[in-house]
């Protein structure tokens, strides 16, 4: 009996040291399994692909996968993840937008509020020495070129092939009177910047939409993008002697040289196709074909039909012409065998306001009236736009230390003498209805930033950048009173801030989900660095913000 004892209690530790021994090896399976989980969303990607349709909101996104006139951006949301409730930070200039993508930062960090700002502490181009006055209305755009020298024509898509040294300010730096290019004015690093100098034999390369005003890409270093491509939207079509932003199929031209740089890259060239190098790690490109057929006016068939953002034509076939441009990209991967180890991120700069027509409102520029008006000028009776000799802000004749003024579907007020400011918001707020001289800001979505709720989400003026005022109107007021188009962006109107974002990263798991989790476009910028195994913190801005990667690709380290 005893011997039975003794063997049946031998038989229940062997059982149990077996199942021990299956519960060790069923946990240690779970946690492989589960580490492999969590690192295989990155683990197999060696490039990023990333690609801003400016204008694409997120009902863009859901309309036509639903009626499937996208098929190419239904694959990739298929086969990855999408974010129904993407956020631009605060203001969705293309400056500021661009800026979230590749930097992780807001504004407040990077110091980008629009490609025609104003810094207090900037001495003018001309003067050299950084002996005269201070303030300056920094102009960064299709001027930024050698072809706009003296208010010279666009002539060339490269923008001439030089910066125009009218547009590059001054600065004291150490004591040193120095040129602010634009790689000098973005106050973080990028990208590009951390992926050069952490991911061995690492090539980066981009395109946008003008040629010398986006050298900001590449980072305070000035060398973040090996490939830039310098193509400008607003040169002549020697072709049609137009610009290439008459219509929206002239864009599309336009946007068929970013498709064609970046189908050269994927080849192993540079973007002009007439050299060998590298398939870049991180690279990508702006379009600019839907903003266009989003602005043009109803009447012509552009904008949207209803408040539903049923497309008009013209987004309808700006929509199909970028689906087709997604695919072609998509078909030369797959050609080179590198669909397999490319994570591709699909967004925006910025959306379009209003796509509900209804609201649209267009007073003229009511808020720099109402400034003028109420003597808030420069000394020489003239604020900001009109500060120049001959109109044209990057000719080099500007006034020094004027102020400035920044209106879309927003209003950024840099004053001329800060001072004036709680006179300048007691003149604002006492004239916020659509009647003249109001600037249509009365309604629940508008507001007026000023002081230390501004400060906190944007930065301090006092060390000048930061505007002293944001206006935001009331959705759907444009201060303008052009004829052309009947939206735009810059603000945070609901139809310019809330934007379509698709993630495909190679055999992630999960696949085909919609994250309906409030997300930044900032947070674009960490989740590339952590496809591509490097930590999100060695950039800046997600430094000082504390931008966590997007769902799904956010661990501690």
């Amino acid at each position: 009996m005893k011997t039975i004892w003794k063997w049946k209690r031998k038989q229940n530790a062997i059982c149990a040291a077996v199942a021990l021994l299956a519960g060790l090896h069923s946990a240690v399976a779970a946690a492989d399994e589960h580490d492999h989980d969590r690192d295989h969303e990155g683990a197999s990607v060696k490039h990023v692909l990333l690609i801003s349709f400016d204008g694409l909101h997120e009902q863009d996104v859901a309309r036509c996968i639903g009626a499937n006139t996208c098929p190419n951006l239904a694959l990739l949301a298929k086969s990855g993840t999408t974010y129904a409730n993407a956020h631009t930070p605060g203001l969705s200039d293309s400056f500021p937008g661009l800026a979230a993508l590749v930097t992780g930062g807001s504004p407040k960090s990077a110091g980008l509020f629009y490609d025609v700002s104003y810094d207090r502490t900037l001495y003018s181009p001309s003067d050299s020495n950084c002996t005269g006055k201070t303030g300056w209305n920094v102009v960064f755009d299709e001027t930024t070129g050698i072809d706009g020298e003296n208010g010279g024509a666009l002539t060339h898509l490269d923008g001439g092939g030089a910066f125009n040294p009218q547009a590059i300010p001054h600065a004291l730096v150490n004591g040193v009177c120095t040129p602010v290019y634009p790689h000098n004015y973005l106050k973080t690093n990028t990208v590009f910047e951390v992926i050069k100098s952490n991911v061995k034999n690492a090539r980066t390369a981009w395109a946008d939409k003008h040629a010398w005003g986006y050298d900001w890409l590449n980072g305070p270093s000035g060398a973040g993008v090996d490939d830039l491509s310098r193509t400008e939207i607003n040169s002549i079509d020697p072709a049609t002697n137009t610009y290439y932003l008459d219509t929206y199929t002239h864009t599309e031209k336009f946007d068929n040289y970013h498709v064609q740089s970046m189908i050269n890259e994927i080849d192993g060239k540079d973007s002009t196709g007439q050299s060998s190098a590298a398939v870049p790690t991180v690279f990508g490109a702006n379009f600019q074909t839907l903003s266009v057929a989003q602005k043009a006016t109803v009447a012509t068939g552009g904008g949207y039909l209803d408040a539903s953002f049923t497309p008009g034509p013209q987004v309808a076939g700006a929509i199909a012409y970028l689906d087709d441009a997604l695919g072609r990209i998509v078909s030369e991967l797959k050609q080179r065998n590198l669909y397999s180890s490319t994570a591709i991120i699909v967004t925006a700069k910025h959306g379009q306001s209003p796509t509900d027509h209804s609201k649209l409102v267009k007073n003229g520029d009511t808020l720099s009236k109402l400034l003028e008006a109420n003597n808030y000028l420069d000394p020489n009776g003239k604020f900001g736009q009109n500060s120049t000799q001959s109109g044209n802000l990057n000719d080099g004749t500007g006034l020094v230390g004027t102020g400035f003024v920044q209106t879309d579907d927003v209003g950024l007020i840099w004053l001329r003498d800060q001072s004036q400011l709680p006179a300048v918001v007691t003149t604002l707020k006492a004239n916020l209805s659509c009647n003249a001289p109001g600037i249509c800001a009365d309604g629940p979505q508008a507001y007026i930033l000023s002081g230390p709720q501004l400060s906190n989400g944007f930065g301090d003026p006092a060390r000048g950048r930061t505007p002293d005022i944001i206006v935001q109107p009331n959705p759907g007021v444009i201060y303008t009173s052009s004829t052309a188009k009947d939206e735009e962006h810059g603000g945070n109107a609901p139809d310019d801030s809330h934007l379509g974002l698709v993630v495909y990263v190679p055999h992630a798991h999960h696949a085909g989900q919609v994250s309906n989790e409030r997300v930044l476009t900032t947070q674009v910028a960490p989740t590339i660095l952590r496809l591509l195994d490097v930590k999100p913190q060695l950039l800046h801005s997600v430094a000082v913000e504390g931008t966590r990667a997007l769902p799904q690709f956010d661990r501690e380290d």
